[in-house]
């Protein structure tokens, strides 16, 4: 099942389900997080609350999609009444070829093996414990609240303080906490987790800032989507036409870490475990093309496409213009 939010340009929002070419209308909530929260509190599935909410009343996805319709596309999940209790986060280095091109920036500092390739490593050796043990903990970054979050279609941006602004296509967890704190797996989107490559490449102590940026997710959201091996395809258009291209992998066969490994170390800290709060956490990237040196620039399309996950995620690039401003903290 796949699901998806919109809003109408002159106000108000609702909930649907994806069939092919058109979007069923949930009735009793206008987010996918309200109808987790009925299916939290009365203790039923997602699944059985949404396939009891759904109307006769359709849309044309078609046309949503291609932005020929006063309904526009939503990010594929949200905290509507508070995005500061959504909590946007990632992993790093769970796929080889992350862990390979994370390596290719930072060798050149280094005559032995990098950081990079030793929290990749450690993680192919204690990544995938057995049921009901601890292993490795992964790299972990913040992304920011859910102000950060943007939706098909929307630009990513690449703030004047940034150096630059690429793709990271991948798949991200969505998570509801409920009442007694227990974190519950929503679904999974794709999406475009965006970072700024060459402010890290610096120096790799520069991946926390980097990681400061305007992502987005969607168009749909899955519940219960295959995970086990996930294919998918990352490209670049400039001015209409193809300019890089490349297919991508994801899922528990091609990361180093097990999915319950990574949720584990995500939701062990209690102020991750807060009843009500909404997380979404990427789980990494198998490719990007700044690492085969492509460097974007402003109105460039990205787009990331997981089988199985509905249709691509388009985002295009918005470079913000340069500006000096001192953001000074002032005596109160």
């Amino acid at each position: 099942m796949r699901l998806i939010q919109i809003r109408h340009v002159h106000g108000g929002r609702r909930a649907g389900v994806v069939s092919d070419g058109s979007i069923a209308l949930l009735r009793g909530g206008e987010s996918i997080y309200a109808f987790a929260q009925v299916a939290l509190n009365g203790r039923a599935s997602l699944r059985a609350v949404v396939e009891g909410a759904v109307t006769q009343e359709t849309l044309d996805y078609d046309a949503i999609y291609a932005g020929a319709s006063d309904w526009r596309i939503l990010p594929a999940v949200d905290h509507p009444a508070e995005p500061a209790r959504c909590l946007v986060s990632g992993t790093g280095l769970t796929h080889l070829a992350s862990a390979k091109n994370r390596d290719a920036m930072h060798a050149a500092l280094a005559e032995t093996l990098t950081d990079s390739m030793r929290m990749y490593q450690l993680g192919v050796e204690c990544g995938r414990p057995a049921p009901g043990q601890i292993g490795a903990a992964p790299e972990w970054f913040y992304k920011g609240s859910g102000m950060v979050l943007r939706a098909h279609g929307e630009p990513l941006d690449v703030p004047p303080h940034a150096e630059d602004g690429g793709e990271e296509p991948e798949i991200a967890g969505i998570y509801a906490v409920d009442s007694k704190g227990l974190p519950r797996r929503i679904g999974m989107a794709q999406g475009n987790e965006f970072s700024d490559h060459k402010f890290e490449k610096r120096n790799y102590l520069n991946l926390a800032a980097s990681k400061l940026m305007t992502c987005a997710i969607g168009p749909e959201l899955v519940l219960d989507p295959e995970f086990g091996s996930v294919s998918g395809e990352v490209s670049i258009e400039r001015d209409g036409a193809a300019l890089w291209r490349k297919a991508i992998h994801s899922g528990d066969a091609a990361m180093s870490h097990s999915l319950a490994n990574l949720e584990h170390h995500h939701f062990k800290h209690p102020a991750h475990r807060r009843p009500g709060d909404l997380h979404v956490h990427f789980f990494g990237a198998g490719a990007f093309s700044f690492g085969e040196g492509v460097t974007l620039q402003d109105g460039d399309v990205m787009q990331v496409q997981f089988d199985g996950f509905g249709r691509a995620l388009r985002n295009p690039l918005r470079v913000a213009a340069a500006c000096k401003t001192v953001f000074a903290a002032l005596p109160l």
